[in-house]
């Protein structure tokens, strides 16, 4: 195994890590609209429908599934590059499956290796090679709500040099009211071997969103007009949210308008550069530096505030790889230093009546500075032929720092009052790890793992009441978890492979997100003592020839062990939620897949599948009072493939879907909602909270998309 090799391995799969690798022949031929339609092929993963398109909630075990919006608690990176901010945000809007070559899922606390927000592990998104490409690629995928997807594929290998060029327009009308989206997406990676001992890479990401955005609904609206069909040109329409806007757009009356009717919507760039130089001192040892400019631009009216500002960070790292021997026995050492940083201002405004998403006067403005810088060091040394073992360690310093100035207007004149809250936090943590793995032989592989993360709050989560409106929420900590995870592989042979992982962690403080009355606007608090546990399995079984299932399956069990809410409604009322399911957290869910491709014959390349999602029913809000519905879904595909032996080209390839072939009407997100009281104190019931909005987005009514993809030489 090359250095380089060992390098790359830490962001694919790291030694003693509970990972799988979600490969291209898996989703090739089908329309991979989003992360969405690929992920779910692993275990441990969960998926749920965020604020656009392809804006989608990413969970490894249950840690991000309680987020509103986006991506926390775990690192993404594209080609080995950091596409997580410094922040710890990430988004999946700028992710188009059909670039990618293979998806690594890594789970489990990794901030050893990762840093901060890595508490629930990492994804590393792989784009094709040039070389693998070896031409031009021209793909089309259409189907039902005016979805139609154009992009291209090229690459090559010529000398020293490989490089790769995806791009994509992808746009729609949306299923639900108020959700047609155009979207365009570059991604580049290019690599020089500049002598025998340097290589140069370059990766360039490009995502553009215009989107409009319905508003989430109640559990009740969603039962009664769960497309929000009708909600365009006034409030009568049975299961319509709405949201209150102020007339003038600062203060007095207001008015209540529909998403439709207020403009509501995203407007979004990012813009990512990466340049990553490295050198080989020897055949044993080499140098890393990898540099990172990450710009989000946000303009962002999706409820009665907009929230606008540019988001630029900086990420640096820089570390060495060195094989060898300790001892006689085989030796790879890793250790590296990083820094990152994120500057900006960001305003909250208005949204007036009238629509368009026309902007009043300035509700809020955030100066925030996040600043992460550390060390990190691994050891993995092979005790035996069999036995590895594996220790790591992360220190890493967090600095953040916030001014949140909050904007009141008074009377017709519109009399500014502001007040500010100020944040100066500084955090340090330290993670490490322990992990044994243990071939038994060719067919069993042992795996054991301790290890721990850490998740600072971000600036921005600071400055939110549990109302929505701007206040002091600075005394948030940090979310720390110490997990063990426990499982094998057993690969009999080449046709089956079978993956089984138990695991238990422990978290303090854990951050929790629940919607707030302002829709869009969520607030964070830290739940004292939580545990997750849990099962993972994969199966993989090729049990005839051309016929092959597949099959992810997650059980998860997550609960307060300390966690004391209090409610106010006049008074302030406490209640000992220890004991409760962690809302947001289905307890099953399950992915299989059984399909046939002809290898032989005429039929050659012709093919098919049929797959099954299940997702359990799972509790809102924290008193376990309101449960969102669970479903089924089946999907059927039928693909064909042919080599076209000519000199123009290579290969063509057609497929047809339908997805949710029964037509089922289920929940695609929902977000927590915050328990309510009387004035005397006593919850109030299920029935109640089922009218809480901001919180539920139905899932796709059956839809048809066929393909076509065609290479050229």
């Amino acid at each position: 195994m090359s250095t380089g090799a060992a390098r790359a391995g830490l962001n694919q799969a790291p030694a003693g890590q509970t990972a799988t690798t979600i490969d291209r022949s898996q989703f090739d031929n089908r329309p991979s609209f989003s992360v969405g339609d690929v992920l779910r092929d692993s275990p441990g993963i969960s998926i749920k429908q965020g604020n656009g398109p392809r804006d989608f909630g990413i969970s490894i075990r249950g840690s991000n599934a309680r987020n509103g919006f986006a991506i926390r608690n775990l690192v993404i990176f594209d080609d080995g590059f950091p596409v997580t901010q410094p922040d710890g945000l990430s988004r999946s809007d700028l992710i188009d499956p059909h670039a990618y070559s293979a998806i690594d899922v890594i789970r489990g606390p990794s901030s050893a290796l990762y840093g901060n927000y890595a508490t629930g592990g990492a994804l590393n998104f792989r784009t094709r090679p040039g070389g693998t490409i070896d031409g031009v690629e021209y793909g089309v995928d259409g189907g039902s709500y005016g979805y139609l997807n154009n992009y291209l594929a090229a690459g090559k290998k010529v000398g020293n040099f490989e490089g790769s060029l995806f791009a994509s327009d992808t746009r729609g009308d949306g299923y639900i009211g108020n959700s047609w989206f155009n979207t365009q997406t570059v991604n580049f990676l290019g690599t020089l071997k500049a002598t025998p001992d340097d290589r140069f890479t370059v990766k360039i990401i490009n995502n553009d969103l215009s989107a409009r955005l319905p508003l989430r609904q109640s559990l009740n609206q969603f039962y009664t007009n769960p497309f929000q069909q009708g909600c365009t040109t006034g409030t009568g329409t049975a299961g319509c949210p709405t949201v209150s806007l102020f007339n003038n757009g600062f203060n007095g009356g207001k008015d209540t308008e529909t998403a439709t009717q207020a403009g509501l919507g995203r407007n979004d760039r990012r813009t990512i550069v990466g340049g990553r130089w490295e050198h080989d001192f020897d055949n044993t040892m080499t140098w890393r530096n990898q540099f990172v400019f990450d710009d989000r631009n946000i303009s962002q009216p999706t409820g009665s505030t907009s929230a606008i500002g540019d988001f630029p960070s900086y990420n640096y790292m820089s570390d060495l790889t060195k094989r060898g021997e300790i001892f006689g026995m085989e030796s790879t050492a890793f250790f590296g230093a990083f820094y990152n940083t994120l500057t900006a201002s960001s305003d909250t405004r208005n949204v007036m009546p009238g629509g368009n998403a026309t902007l009043g006067r300035l509700s809020s403005n955030l100066f925030s500075e996040t600043t992460n810088f550390g060390v990190r060091a691994r050891e993995e040394l092979k005790l035996t032929s069999a036995l590895t073992a594996i220790a790591g360690i992360g220190w890493e310093t967090t600095l953040l720092k916030g001014v949140n100035t909050a904007y009141a207007y008074a009377g017709p004149s519109g009399i500014t009052t502001t007040t500010l809250t100020t944040a100066d936090r500084q955090f340090q943590n330290a993670a490490p790890e322990l992990a044994l793995l243990y071939n038994l032989n060719n067919e069993w592989l042992f795996r054991g793992r301790v290890a721990t993360g850490y998740g600072t709050p971000q600036v921005s989560n600071l400055f939110v009441l549990p109302t929505g409106l701007s206040g002091n929420n600075t005394q948030l900590q940090v979310q720390k978890n110490l997990g063990y995870d426990l499982g094998f592989d057993w690969t009999p042979n080449n046709t089956l492979k079978l993956s089984a992982t138990g695991f238990y962690e422990f978290f303090r403080n854990e951050i929790v997100n629940q919607a707030t009355p302002v829709a869009g606007v969520n607030y964070s608090f830290n739940a004292p003592r939580s545990e997750h546990r849990g099962i993972e399995l994969a199966a993989d079984w090729k049990f005839y020839p051309g016929w092959r299932f597949m099959a992810a399956y997650t059980y998860l069990d997550e609960v307060y062990t300390e966690y004391v809410e209090n409610i106010t409604n006049g008074a302030v009322f406490g209640f000992n939620r220890a004991g409760n399911k962690i809302p947001g957290i289905s307890p099953n869910e399950l992915t299989a897949r059984i399909g046939y491709d002809e290898f032989t014959g005429p039929l050659t390349g012709l093919g098919g599948f049929v797959e099954v999602q299940w997702k359990d029913s799972f509790y809102m809000d924290n008193a376990n009072l309101l449960k969102a519905p669970g479903y089924e879904l089946v999907n059927v595909n039928v693909h064909y493939k042919t080599d076209l032996l000519s000199d123009t080209f290579r290969s063509l390839n057609l497929f047809l879907e339908v997805r949710n072939v029964f037509d089922q009407t289920y929940v695609a997100s929902a977000n927590n909602i915050s328990n309510t009281v009387t004035g005397a104190g006593l919850q109030n019931p299920a029935s109640v909270l089922a009218n809480t909005t901001g919180s539920i987005y139905a899932g796709s009514p059956r839809t048809f998309v066929a393909g076509m993809k065609v290479a050229f030489k």
